[in-house]
Formats: structure tokens, C-alpha cells, sequence
């Protein structure tokens, strides 16, 4: 499923959003479980985010935003991919990653 383009402005935002995305596709409250990050790399540069919640009973769900493509990818606890979102406007990468 693609969406249209959506405004992030920060990468609080981001968080929320993906958050917000992964809690409803599994039906689970949006403050009840954490949601870590980990700045993936390429070249030595920063490329995007991985996003992982860790739900109940070990499901983990997850996101992937790319900085090449501006967009972010939402996979379920099967791995299979259920979303998929442009952004208009991208939040700095690199000032995250310092």
C-alpha cells in the first residue's frame, strides 16, 4: 500500500509517525511497548533508519526509512512488507547520526 507524500519535520515526528503506524497495523497501544533506532550506514555515510517495536511475546515490527529515496517501509512481524510512504520533506539525517 502506498500513500501519498507525507510532511515530516524532525525526526521526533518520524519516531511518532512510525510509531503510530506499526502500533495500529498490530493493534497495540501506541505507549505500551518501546520502539528502539539504529543509523544505518553506507560508504561511510549515513543512509537512513532502522525502526524496531518490540510488542508482546517477542513480536517485533518494523520500519526502514531511506535517505536516497526519502521514503519509509513498514514490515510486519512476518517480515512481509504492508506499507509504504514518500516524505515531501525530510528531517537532517546527519546532525542525528553526530
Amino acid at each position: 500500500m502506498i500513500t501519498p507524500a507525507t510532511v515530516i519535520q524532525n525526526l521526533d515526528e518520524l519516531r511518532d509517525y512510525v510509531k503510530n503506524i506499526l502500533c495500529h497495523q498490530s493493534q497495540l497501544e501506541v505507549d505500551a511497548f518501546p520502539l528502539t533506532e539504529r543509523v544505518l550506514v553506507r560508504a561511510d555515510e549515513p543512509c537512513g533508519i532502522f525502526f524496531c517495536l518490540h510488542g508482546p511475546r517477542s513480536v517485533k515490527l518494523s520500519a526502514i526509512w531511506e535517505t536516497q529515496r526519502n521514503t519509509v517501509l513498514f514490515y510486519g512481524s512476518t517480515g512481509e512488507r504492508f506499507h509504504k510512504i514518500h516524505l515531501d520533506e525530510a528531517p537532517q539525517l546527519v546532525l542525528a547520526a553526530a
